[in-house]
């Protein structure tokens, strides 16, 4: 009898999935679906993609699928990408692998025709999994029992899967972020053990992992606890950790600070980048007043220049990269909102900036001590409610939206240069600020005047 559990699994599968299968077992060949399909649909969730593996060789699995086209993707380790009504689907040989010799790739794979020890090589319980839609799950490593306690556990010895490939240890932080996981004792031990080998991976794939990894529900326990392996991928986070900020402001150390920032804002990473490296160049800036209090004057510009250079060297790509260092240069800025600044704060960094700004701030400050927190939120609520009200009312906060244009200034005998756009800069500043309602007739009245004052100041 199929358990519920597998019975989800049947549910989830497309019909197509099925089909390839069952192509393979006519032909002779195990085929079962494996790894992170099988982990999302025990955990109700739906899986993204669905991978097979088969003891089939690469040319016989091929074979099978005369009127497909097939991609010969990764054959040298036995997979090949199959096309199936318009789908595309994985099928990997049965495979051991030895070696290793750069800690992220095998310098031998073995073709075998046993499905356990395919599974035997996989990194984590919860991923060496499989299930055939007759014969159920096959779970030699105990990934049911892991999914249900909610860990993340090696298969086998846990230092030998983290020396066979390092990039496993930032795959177990993104599993346990991503699932609100914990790490088992001894795969957290051997991930200590063997951070370093995180300096030997290709910054591409430590980049998307960090991402992955920051965007999860459980970051911030995760940050806190393994913040040595982190430091391996960001060493410009070392002088946060267990920095006093001497501060009635916060409670917490700066590190600690910044977790908790982290944790506060939504899984975004433009957002999550922004807090990860809002605070980091405190330390750098940190001076004590006559009374024995921290400050950190001119932190926000210090902690930019820093996550630029980290982002930079991680390749993140550059919109990315801009938007983060905008929001870190402008996370202290004044919390008293006028109609006047949040126009300008409009202007200066657009809706979608300005938003991400004041979600920065809120996260910034519900990571301060608690008798501080109200006050600050109250003042950016108001924030909140004037960002608010200034695009309910359509406000002309870009040129692009003011009713003066360019083409007007030169109905008005005005040439194409400097002078054109100095009147168009004044006009709009005018009605940044509120003085002037956006309308054309009363902008153009300005206009005349602006031009008629410059001519005469010329004469």
């Amino acid at each position: 009898m199929i358990r519920e559990k597998e019975q989800m699994l049947l549910n989830w599968m497309p019909d197509w999935v099925g089909q390839v299968i069952e192509r393979l077992n006519q032909a002779g060949f195990e085929a079962y679906v494996v790894g992170g399909c099988v982990r999302d649909a025990l955990l109700g969730r739906e899986p993204h993609d669905w991978d097979i593996c088969t003891p089939a060789l690469p040319q016989e699995v091929i074979s099978c699928f005369p009127e497909r086209k097939v991609h010969l993707t990764g054959i040298q380790h036995g997979t090949v990408l199959l096309i199936w009504e318009g789908e595309g689907v994985e099928i990997t040989t049965f495979r051991t692998e030895e070696g290793y010799s750069d800690h992220r790739h095998p310098d031998q794979v073995t073709f075998v025709r046993n499905l356990e020890e395919d599974l035997a090589r996989r990194d984590f319980t919860v991923n060496a999994m499989a299930y055939h839609p007759q014969r159920g799950i096959i779970d030699p490593f105990g990934g049911r029992q892991d999914l249900r306690k909610k860990v993340i556990r090696c298969v086998g010895v846990p230092k030998r899967r983290f020396q066979e490939d390092g990039l496993r240890i930032l795959r177990a932080l993104r599993f346990a972020a991503h699932y609100g996981f914990s790490i088992e004792a001894e795969t957290g031990i051997a991930m200590n053990q063997c951070k370093e080998l995180l300096n030997q991976i290709a910054i591409e794939r430590v980049w998307e992992e960090l991402k992955g990894f920051l965007c999860g529900v459980q970051v911030k326990s995760l940050m806190l606890r393994y913040r040595e392996i982190l430091a391996v991928c960001l060493p410009e986070i070392c002088p946060t950790f267990d920095f006093d900020q001497r501060n009635n402001n916060h409670c917490y150390d700066a590190w600690e600070h910044i977790a908790c920032s982290v944790a506060n804002v939504a899984p975004e990473p433009v957002l999550r980048l922004a807090m990860l490296f809002h605070d980091i160049g405190k330390p750098a800036c940190f001076a004590l007043d006559d009374r024995g209090v921290g400050h950190c004057i001119g932190h926000s510009i210090v902690s930019a220049r820093i996550g630029d250079a980290a982002l930079t060297r991680l390749r993140c790509d550059r919109a990315t990269r801009q938007a983060v260092v905008e929001l870190i240069e402008q996370h202290e800025r004044t919390q008293f909102f006028t109609r006047r600044s949040t126009c300008r704060l409009l202007s200066e960094l657009g809706v979608v900036q300005t938003k991400r700004l004041l979600q920065v701030m809120e996260a910034d400050v519900k990571a301060q001590a608690p008798e501080t927190v109200v006050p600050k939120m109250e003042a950016l609520l108001i924030g909140f409610a004037k960002v608010d009200a200034v695009l309910a009312a359509r406000g002309c906060f870009t040129k692009k939206s003011m009713a003066l244009k360019g083409g007007d200034l030169l109905s008005l005998g005005l040439r194409p240069g400097i002078h054109l756009g100095s009147v168009l800069d004044q006009v709009f500043r005018l009605v940044l600020d509120g003085e002037l309602e956006n309308r054309k007739d009363l902008l153009l009245e300005k206009a005349k005047e602006l031009i008629a004052k410059e001519t005469a100041d010329c004469t």
